[in-house]
């Protein structure tokens, strides 16, 4: 977190995600969670939303392990993605789509949360 001249703080996508990884553990309140950090719930709330939707990705850690793709076409990939294409991952009835030139990092990323909330 960076405190600003305004009084406005900043927090780096890397300790938002660390903060949204802890809301998710099992048996923590989003509320207590908000409150170490000194930080409002809906704010812990809305960086949740935005860890689902792909727009923030979550710390990966060493003992993530691997996680099961299947793949449906074995071609090489197309050298541009097409205007709309997105990748998908699906678990459990719940598909996830992400945009086909997402970084790799936040692909593993959904892959391990989604792992975690089995």
């Amino acid at each position: 977190m960076l405190d600003h001249p305004g009084g406005r703080r900043f927090w780096s996508d890397e300790a938002k995600g660390r903060i949204v990884l802890e809301s998710h553990a099992a048996g923590v309140r989003v509320v207590d969670v908000a409150r170490r950090h000194g930080v409002a719930p809906q704010q812990v709330t809305t960086w949740r939303r935005e860890a689902r939707q792909g727009k923030l990705a979550l710390p990966v850690e060493d003992d993530a392990g691997f996680a099961l793709l299947a793949l449906e076409d074995a071609s090489p990939p197309p050298s541009r993605a097409a205007p709309g294409a997105a990748i998908e991952i699906e678990q459990d009835g719940v598909t996830i789509r992400l945009p086909a030139d997402a970084a790799p990092e936040r692909i593993a990323a959904v892959a391990v949360a989604l792992r975690r909330a089995r």
